[in-house]
């Protein structure tokens, strides 16, 4: 397949649209089921690449949830807690450790799982029958992946009466290491972003403390990977192989921080034992739960415990998740990893940082403030890694 004709490109008014390699060589793709649009390939190649060098960096399954050209989550591999099983809505899949992979994407959608709400999912290795399950189950848009079992491609071609998305991507592929883009009719021409991220960028630890333990520096490193492509200024907020608060595409580098670390801590916070035994209505779905969860720890747009109310969602009225409970329970968090794409310019990330349970950071260094960052980092005990490189991604 040369080229890819799309109903549309980012909105519905803007045709023609296609993908297409500009070499007129054949696309590293393959379309396996449905008909993505313009913004899901530029999903599936983003999310492609992450999960691609994360699991290279790390040696573990890799998945990431995507959603408007940036990472709701990263995750690898690992098992999960039955604590987080729950507050993941996995706990009913039966041996889910069997399956890494199901484990990471499990991992990546179950972070946010408000901004996953039709997400893009990209998976490191050949998806199998239990992962595919789990997508089968979400309101998803698509999956890319370098291949399907022949279980797991029929299970997904199921979806949506057909219509779900799925692309296998050639593992192999390399792209030229000049890429070109246009603006307003202008090209521009750059090198690709090959910068390869792994323990050797964290060598650098400018705090007293230098105590750099492995499970910090594989968070970290999940932490920058993911920021790698994540839509700048970002800042990306990582704990037990995972990414549990992005910050995105913010003019503010202290917008990033409050975004991802509010993110954190509602993730944190799904785990209390309030959320974790909230009295749903056995029919409500599963993206009411989520809107439910959100709602009842934040607070937000409805008062989903008043009268009239909470009928619509639970059996009973659960108790209040007040603030003063909320933060006792944060206070427990610590061991938090957290990464920037760029310097901090001013104390108060960190500051804000530590409330979420930042141990360990790693940002580029080089503001004319690094000392102040440094001593807010030591007066609390971080231990701050300066990689001198900025991860900018547009």
């Amino acid at each position: 397949m040369k080229e890819f004709e799309l109903k549309y490109g980012c909105n519905p008014n803007q045709k023609p649209a296609k993908i297409f390699m500009a070499d007129g060589s054949e696309l590293p793709l393959k379309v396996l089921s449905g008909r993505p649009g313009y913004i899901n390939f530029l999903d599936a190649l983003n999310s492609w690449q992450l999960v691609k060098e994360l699991s290279e960096a790390t040696g573990l399954p890799a998945a990431a949830s995507f959603k408007h050209v940036s990472p709701t989550s990263a995750a690898v591999g690992l098992p999960l807690s039955d604590r987080l099983k729950k507050a993941c809505f996995v706990d009913d899949v039966k041996n889910l450790e069997a399956s890494p992979l199901a484990c990471a994407y499990a991992r990546a959608r179950g972070t946010d799982r408000l901004c996953s709400f039709g997400d893009w999912a990209a998976l490191s290795e050949v998806c199998d029958a239990k992962t595919a399950r789990l997508l089968k189950r979400e309101v998803s848009d698509g999956v890319i992946a370098p291949g399907y079992t022949e279980e797991a491609l029929a299970i997904l071609k199921t979806k949506k009466q057909g219509a779900y998305n799925v692309v296998e991507i050639d593992p192999a592929y390399v792209p030229d290491p000049i890429e070109h883009k246009q603006v307003y009719g202008v090209t521009f021409e750059q090198g690709r972003n090959n910068f390869k991220i792994d323990e050797a960028l964290l060598q650098n630890i400018v705090t007293k403390n230098k105590t750099l333990p492995p499970h910090a520096v594989r968070d970290l490193i999940i932490s920058l990977i993911t920021l790698k492509y994540t839509q700048s200024n970002s800042v990306c907020f990582a704990a037990d192989g995972q990414a549990i608060g992005v910050g995105a595409g913010q003019q503010s580098r202290v917008h990033c921080t409050r975004l991802a670390g509010g993110k954190a801590d509602t993730w944190f916070l799904r785990q209390a034992d309030e959320v974790l035994s909230l009295p749903f209505l056995p029919k409500l779905g599963r993206p009411e739960r989520d809107n439910a969860v959100d709602s009842y720890i934040n607070q937000n747009e409805e008062d989903i415990l008043a009268d009239g109310v909470w009928q619509r969602y639970f059996t009973k009225r659960p108790e209040p998740f007040t603030k003063e409970k909320q933060e006792a329970y944060l206070k427990t968090v610590s061991e938090v990893s957290l990464g920037s794409d760029a310097f901090f310019p001013f104390s108060d990330n960190i500051l804000r940082a530590f409330k979420s349970g930042v141990k360990y950071v790693a940002e580029p260094g080089g503001s004319i403030r690094d000392d102040d960052v440094i001593a807010c980092c030591d007066a609390h005990d971080m231990v701050m890694a300066f990689t001198g490189m900025r991860l900018f991604h547009h």
